[in-house]
């Protein structure tokens, strides 16, 4: 029987959305010996994997929330995510896997969190203030984890968290601004951070998720990082993303095109050096990235973690596509949300996870018209996944561009899960410190 597991994402998945009962927004105020990662049977009897399984317990027994716990929240706490304490504490009000008590009390430590920051900006003490709401942001984004798209609280929390962070950002020095692109009758919400004052062009980094992403959890896992190295930093929701499936705009194979849109916007900026552009994606943006690239001159370098040349094969594979009514039937409801919120998300019924490897026919790249530099970041508990290994090959033998390495960061330093959230320093060191070399 198939593990109860996150599999929705080999590559393509990151944070999810979803939900089921609970209140609105509104508050008063190296390569030693390692463990191995976990895999599950397929119905031909060979072993397939589970990208959002993890090589050590953190906290919790449900697979899935013990991922999202470890790797998106405890992961965000070096870029002030999250407080350690508080993490730990609504951690230890959580029944595990309980959906309504995950969404209740991430919801609670948000309100706390909130009414602190207010407190403080009301005061005009605007550095606790800042760090007080981009928490809070966070809390409330934290808990949409299972919530819905036909519940109302997964709009209103999403907007409650962006209206924090957007008076969050307000208090940074430079700001972090807010900016929506037009887009195909609707907009592209994101976030642009100055290196420094003025309009100076500087490098500058856009940072795109995956198939679960908020642009908001892209500011937490590396916003910080950028702008201590001299980067602007840049994030966006494409189509798929945030809140855009509620407008209809669900994933598409030709994720250039919205890409294409946020290149324009970037380089519409006196203070982005149109020739140190460069471009990061993990998860599903480790495909929507490269493909920008392949049809973009204007992008001068790319990262991935890690690279998805093709998704089908990957989909094709995950326990949850190839779920039977049975195992779908022992799924706890928080796993049960999130795979239904990922269908959502490719515009599949959120009944029918088998359908998701049809899905995602056409999510793929060349890699031989990818002629910038390239870095591949993975994981090296994902890097057992022979699909993922294999996919990573297809990208290194046939990227043209001489400047191209791959890393694999390791067990040893807690750098192995999907997207290597749990280890952000260390993604950032080997991301810039490759960047500063191409980018010259």
């Amino acid at each position: 029987m198939y593990k109860r597991a996150l599999a929705v994402a080999v590559m393509f998945l990151l944070s999810v959305v979803s939900t089921n009962g609970g209140k609105g927004v509104s508050c008063a105020a190296g390569t030693e010996d390692i463990p191995k990662t976990k895999s599950v049977q397929s119905k031909e009897g060979k072993k397939v994997f589970d990208a959002h399984d993890t090589s050590f317990r953190y906290h919790f027994n449900d697979t899935d929330m013990d991922f999202n716990f470890g790797t998106l929240i405890l992961g965000s706490t070096v870029n002030h995510g999250v407080e350690i304490g508080e993490a730990f504490y609504t951690a230890s009000k959580i029944k595990d896997g309980d959906i309504a008590s995950w969404q209740e009390e991430w919801f609670k430590m948000a309100c706390l969190a909130e009414a602190r920051g207010e407190k403080s900006l009301a005061d005009g003490h605007q550095v606790s203030a800042r760090d007080q709401l981009q928490r809070a942001s966070y809390y409330y984004r934290i808990s949409l984890l299972s919530i819905l798209p036909n519940d109302p609280r997964l709009k209103e929390r999403a907007l409650k968290s962006r209206s924090l962070m957007i008076k969050a950002g307000e208090l940074f020095d430079p700001p972090m601004e807010y900016f929506e692109i037009p887009f195909e009758g609707t907009v592209l919400p994101g976030y642009f951070r100055k290196a420094a004052a003025g309009t100076t062009p500087s490098k500058t980094l856009i940072m795109i998720g995956g198939g679960e992403t908020f642009a908001e959890d892209l500011v937490f896992y590396i916003a910080p990082q950028t702008h201590d190295r001299g980067y602007n930093f840049m994030t966006v929701d494409l189509p798929g993303q945030g809140l855009l499936p509620l407008e209809g705009k669900t994933f598409r194979p030709d994720m250039n095109v919205p890409m294409k849109a946020v290149v324009d916007y970037a380089l519409s900026r006196p203070d982005v050096d149109p020739k140190r552009l460069a471009s990061y994606g993990y998860s599903g943006g480790g495909g929507f990235v490269p493909q920008a690239a392949m049809h973009d001159p204007r992008i001068k370098a790319i990262a991935m973690n890690s690279a998805v040349v093709d998704a089908y094969p990957l989909f094709s594979t995950m326990p949850v596509v190839l779920a039977t009514k049975k195992e779908i039937a022992s799924w706890t409801l928080f796993h049960g949300n999130i795979v239904k919120a990922i269908c959502w998300r490719w515009g599949v019924p959120m009944d029918k996870p088998s359908g998701l490897a049809e899905a995602n026919k056409g999510y793929a790249f060349d890699p031989a018209k990818v002629t910038v530099p390239a870095l591949i970041i993975v994981g090296e508990g994902e890097y057992k996944s022979e699909e993922v290994k294999r996919q990573q090959k297809v990208c290194l033998d046939n990227f043209p561009n001489p400047m191209k390495k791959m890393v694999i960061t390791p067990t040893v330093e807690g750098a192995t899960n999907h997207c290597v959230m749990e280890n952000r320093s260390l993604v950032s060191q080997v991301l810039f410190d490759w960047l500063d070399e191409v980018l010259k």
